[in-house]
């Protein structure tokens, strides 16, 4: 999990610092943001601690009608609860005792021109994302018509080159070689880059090719949740399954089950197709639609008709 301080959310979004420039090594610890509501009354039992404060119109505007030492002791039910950070939103005017109360505190106050709802989707976006659990695998993740799949395989089976030919197709790629996975939540994972792979792609007897710089800005995206995950295997005689539909599998990465396919590889294979075919089967199956089921039900309805 990446350490996310205070400093990272003012760059990111170009806060204005309006109290502690040299407190925005605080770290953040929680991924969700907090509007205070109940918090500015009197008593307050309990709220959930070290979470990031946004200050909107609502609250802003109570605190204006207060005295100074009343703004004090309301912003005492949210300071005593360790915020790393107090964002005021929409450029609106600091509340009188703020500044004083929040520096003898050291919690820095930021202040945006963006709205509450608007700054909380995307602060909460974001540090979900930066402080989500990752791991590093081998492989190549793509976007293939929407839809995020990892291939995997042996060194050399040609993921690689596969990749290419998906990018040729008006596909996209995410990252080559080393993927990097955050888990989002029990259900979602996340294929990224680890920056220094971005827009790259390695191709044997080819050597090191820029994506962008190639094929255009379309042929690379930052990141993608993964749908699919993709082996690509050496060919095996007699191994494929030729079943109407295939039981699912999984393949889990930490503790997110993602469908697992296995395509073998031969000569003259379009393995590239295989991929487009499996991407948009898999989008099928998420409406509820069964080729297999369908088949099934035409060959019933058949048998029904020549039984009477």
């Amino acid at each position: 999990m990446k350490t996310l301080t205070v400093e990272h959310i003012v760059k990111r979004f170009s806060f204005e610092v309006l109290v502690g420039h040299h407190m925005l090594d605080k770290t953040l610890k929680k991924t969700k943001v907090r509007r205070p509501g109940l918090e500015f009354m009197d008593k307050f039992d309990f709220i959930a601690t070290e979470h990031v404060q946004i200050l909107g119109k609502n609250e802003i505007n109570y605190l204006h009608t207060l005295t100074d030492d009343e703004c004090k002791l309301r912003i005492a039910n949210i300071v005593q609860y360790d915020p790393p950070c107090i964002i005021i939103t929409s450029n609106q005017a600091e509340p009188l005792g703020l500044r004083q109360y929040c520096t003898e505190e050291h919690i820095p106050v930021l202040r945006t021109p963006d709205s509450t709802s608007e700054m909380s989707a995307k602060l909460d976006a974001f540090v979900t994302k930066e402080m989500a659990p990752e791991i590093a695998v081998h492989g190549v993740c793509v976007n293939v018509a929407g839809i995020g799949i990892l291939l995997r395989g042996k060194s050399g089976v040609g993921k690689s080159e596969t990749a290419h030919t998906l990018i040729g197709r008006g596909h996209r790629l995410i990252a080559d070689d080393i993927v990097v996975l955050k888990k989002l939540s029990p259900q979602t994972l996340l294929g990224t880059h680890d920056e220094k792979n971005k827009e790259f792609l390695a191709l044997r007897s080819i050597g090191l090719l820029n994506v962008v710089r190639l094929y255009g800005r379309a042929a690379f995206q930052e990141e993608s949740r993964i749908a699919l995950d993709i082996e690509l295997t050496e060919w095996k005689d007699n191994a494929l399954n030729n079943e109407l539909e295939l039981d699912t599998k999984f393949k889990s990465y930490m503790d997110v089950p993602i469908p697992h396919i296995q395509i073998q590889l031969q000569p003259g294979r379009d393995v590239a197709g295989l991929i487009e075919a499996a991407a948009n089967n898999w989008y099928l199956q998420q409406q509820g639609y069964s080729a297999a089921e369908e088949f099934k039900k035409r060959l019933e309805s058949e048998f029904n008709e020549g039984s009477q």
